[in-house]
C-alpha cells in the first residue's frame, strides 16, 4: 500500500519548517537516518555545507564521547514511535566538540506509520562548557589543585558499579605523611601549605595516565593505581612513591625532611563498598605508623573477614544466651570400685533452633576472649547450683563441677561472684560447688589464683585442677596450688593401653596426686579395660562415656536409678570412642 505522506502539503511543511529555521538547528532524516533536510543554522554549527550533509548519515557527527548504548536507546525510543530527549555531543568538520540539547520526534502518516524523523535542536555548548568548568572548580582541592574527595567518589563508583574483567587488580592506597604536624609548628602553616603542595606535584608527576591521585585533607592523600599484576610490582611502585616523597625539600630556603606511610587494599580481591575501600586502606596506614612509618602497609582481607566471621558469631552467641538456646548437660563421676554416684560435671551445649545440639567447642573459643564468656560462666553456676538444689531436694548428696574459663577466673570480683551465687543459693552446702580451673590458666598469675583459689577455699567451695599434664605440672605448682582434686586430661586416658608413654604420664600424675594428699579423677574413660589400668594404678573415680554421656539435667535422676557399674565392668572391650 502506497503511504499517504502528509509531506503532500507544501503549505503546512513549509509554514512549520520556516518557524523552527528561524529558532533552532533543524534536520530531517528518513527512517534509516539518512539526511534528507537540514537548515542553515545545522550548517553553521557543525561546519559542513547542505550538500555535503544531505544523503549522509548522522553518524557523519559521531564524537565518540557517547557509549553504543546511548544510540541503541535512543534508536529504540524513537522507532517506537516515541519522542526521545537528551543532551549529544556532536563533532563538527573541523574536529570541535559541541553540544546540542536535542529533541527528536517521529513523523507518522495517515496509517500511523513512521515516515520521517524530525530532529530540533539548541546548542548549548557555551552553557555545557560552563557546567564542565564549575563541576572542575567543586571537585579540585583548592591547595593542590588535586582532584578532591567528592570527584574519588565519582571514581570509585564508576569503578565498582562496572563489572570487573581480567587477572588485574586496583590498589586504592592512602599516603599520609609521618609527623607533618611538628613541620606546621615549627615553621608555620604557611611553609606546611607549600609543602603539601610539593608533595602534591611530586605525586601528580609520578603517577601513570590512567591513575588518580587526590587529596582528601590535611597531609592524607589517596592514590587508586590500575593494572596492579602482583604484589611484587605493587610494593616496587609504592616504594618509589615512598622514596620521592621522602626526597629532601627547600621551600623558602628552609630544607625539609619528611616521611610517609602507605596502606593499601586491593579491589577486588577486597570486594567492598568505595567508603570501605577507603577505611581499610586507612586502617592499613595506619598500622604502618604503628610501626615506625615510612613503610607500605596491605590491609589483611582474611583476617578482616575472620574478624566480621567472629564478630557476627559473638554476636548471635549473645542472642542465643538472651533467648535461652544456652542448656547444661550433665556427666557423671562415679567410684570405679563400688559404683557410687559422687557427683555431675556441668557441660555447656547450645541448642541452636535450626542445627541441633551444638557441642561447647565449636562455639566457645569464639566469646573466650569477650567478656560474654563472664556472662555465660554465671549463668552456667546458677543454673548448675539450680538443679543441685533441686536434686538435694531429692535426697540426693551430689556434687557439681563448673568449668571456669581464664577470662572470668581471672578478674578481681571473681571470688565476691562465687561468694554472692552461694547466698543466693543458701541451701546448698560450699562442698557441693567444684569450681574447674585449667592448669594453665592457675598458672599464668599464680599469686592472684592463689587468692580467688584462697577465698573460694575459705567458702568452703572445692578447686579442682582440669587438663592435667597438659600444662606446667610442676612439682612447685602443685603444692602452692590449693586445690583438692586433680584431673588427669583425657588425651593421657585414650592411649593408656597401648601407650606406653600416655600410661608413664598417667601413673605419673596418679602418684603426684596421692603424695600431694590430692584426690585424682580420669576423664574420657571409655572402656572398662581402662577403667581397670586406672585402679591398679590407684585411680579409682573417673567420668566418660564408658560410664555415661552427658545429659541434660532431668534425665539424670532417673539414669542414677538405673545404673550399676557392674554392667559397665562386663562390657566386652571395644575400640574407644570418644567425642
Amino acid at each position: 500500500m502506497k503511504r499517504k505522506s502528509p509531506a503532500s502539503q507544501p503549505h503546512v511543511r513549509g509554514g512549520y519548517r520556516a518557524a523552527v529555521d528561524a529558532a533552532a538547528i533543524f534536520s530531517e532524516t528518513d527512517i534509516d537516518g539518512t539526511i534528507t533536510y537540514v537548515n542553515d543554522q545545522f550548517c553553521q554549527v557543525s561546519g559542513y555545507s547542505s550538500s555535503e550533509l544531505l544523503g549522509a548519515n548522522h553518524r557523519i557527527l559521531n564524537s565518540n564521547q557517547h557509549p553504543p548504548e546511548f544510540f541503541r536507546e535512543m534508536w529504540r525510543t524513537i522507532a517506537s514511535g516515541q519522542i526521545w530527549k537528551g543532551e549529544v555531543c556532536n563533532r563538527a568538520k573541523n574536529g570541535q566538540l559541541y553540544w546540542v540539547d536535542s529533541t527528536i520526534v517521529p513523523m507518522l502518516d495517515d496509517d500511523g506509520m513512521i515516515y520521517r524523523y524530525v530532529s530540533i535542536r539548541f546548542n548549548i555548548t557555551e552553557e555545557h562548557n560552563l557546567l564542565e568548568r564549575l563541576r572542575h572548580k567543586v571537585g579540585r582541592d583548592e591547595l593542590t589543585g588535586l582532584p578532591n574527595r567528592l570527584v574519588l567518589a565519582e571514581h570509585f563508583e564508576q569503578i565498582i558499579s562496572a563489572p570487573y574483567r581480567g587477572e588485574h587488580q586496583l590498589a586504592i592506597c592512602m599516603l599520609d605523611l609521618d609527623d607533618f604536624k611538628a613541620v606546621n609548628d615549627r615553621y608555620g602553616h604557611a611553609v606546611g601549605d607549600q609543602l603539601i603542595t610539593e608533595v602534591a606535584r611530586r605525586l601528580d608527576d609520578i603517577t601513570r595516565s590512567g591513575d588518580v591521585v587526590a587529596r582528601i585533607g590535611g597531609d592524607e592523600f589517596v592514590l587508586v593505581l590500575n593494572g596492579i599484576g602482583n604484589t611484587r610490582d605493587l610494593y616496587q611502585s609504592l616504594e618509589r612513591v615512598l622514596t620521592v616523597v621522602g626526597a629532601p625539600y627547600l621551600i623558602e630556603r628552609l630544607p625539609i625532611s619528611i616521611t610517609g606511610s602507605i596502606g593499601v587494599t586491593l579491589y577486588p580481591s577486597d570486594d567492598v563498598s568505595a567508603d570501605t575501600l577507603l577505611r581499610h586502606a586507612d586502617q592499613a596506614m595506619y598500622q604502618a605508623k604503628q610501626k615506625g612509618g615510612n613503610r607500605v602497609q596491605q590491609f589483611d582481607v582474611i583476617h578482616e573477614q575472620q574478624a566480621k566471621a567472629s564478630h557476627q558469631n559473638l554476636a548471635r552467641v549473645t542472642q542465643a544466651l538472651a533467648d535461652g538456646e544456652l542448656r547444661v548437660h550433665y556427666q557423671p563421676k562415679v567410684h570405679l570400685r563400688t559404683g557410687k554416684i559422687l557427683g555431675f560435671e556441668a557441660l555447656l551445649r547450645w541448642q541452636h533452633p535450626e542445627i541441633g545440639l551444638i557441642p561447647p567447642g565449636d562455639f566457645l573459643p569464639l566469646v573466650e576472649q569477650s567478656d560474654l564468656i563472664v556472662e555465660i560462666g554465671n549463668w552456667v553456676l546458677d543454673e548448675a547450683l539450680t538443679q543441685l538444689e533441686d536434686w538435694n531436694a531429692q535426697d540426693h548428696d551430689w556434687s557439681v563441677a563448673v568449668n571456669i574459663a581464664a577470662r572470668h577466673f581471672q578478674r578481681d570480683d571473681f571470688a565476691t561472684t562465687i561468694r554472692q551465687k552461694l547466698q543466693r543459693h543458701a541451701t546448698l552446702r560450699p562442698d557441693r560447688l567444684d569450681l574447674e580451673i585449667i592448669e594453665s590458666v592457675a598458672i599464668d598469675n599464680i599469686h592472684h589464683a592463689n587468692r580467688n583459689l584462697d577465698s573460694c577455699k575459705a567458702m568452703g567451695v572445692r578447686i579442682s585442677l582440669d587438663d592435667f599434664g597438659t600444662g606446667y605440672s610442676s612439682l612447685s605448682y602443685l603444692k602452692r596450688l590449693p586445690a583438692q582434686t586433680i584431673k588427669i586430661d583425657q588425651s593421657f586416658v585414650r592411649g593408656i593401653l597401648g601407650d606406653h608413654s600416655d600410661q608413664a604420664v598417667v601413673e605419673a600424675i596418679i602418684r603426684l596426686s596421692l603424695a600431694f594428699e590430692r584426690e585424682v579423677v580420669a576423664e574420657g574413660v571409655e572402656t572398662w579395660p581402662q577403667a581397670r589400668m586406672l585402679m591398679l594404678m590407684g585411680c579409682e573415680v573417673a567420668q566418660g562415656f564408658g560410664v555415661a554421656r552427658p545429659m541434660p539435667g532431668p534425665a539424670v535422676v532417673e539414669w542414677a536409678r538405673s545404673f550399676d557399674i557392674r554392667r559397665f565392668s562386663s562390657q566386652a572391650p571395644s575400640k574407644a570412642v570418644c567425642a
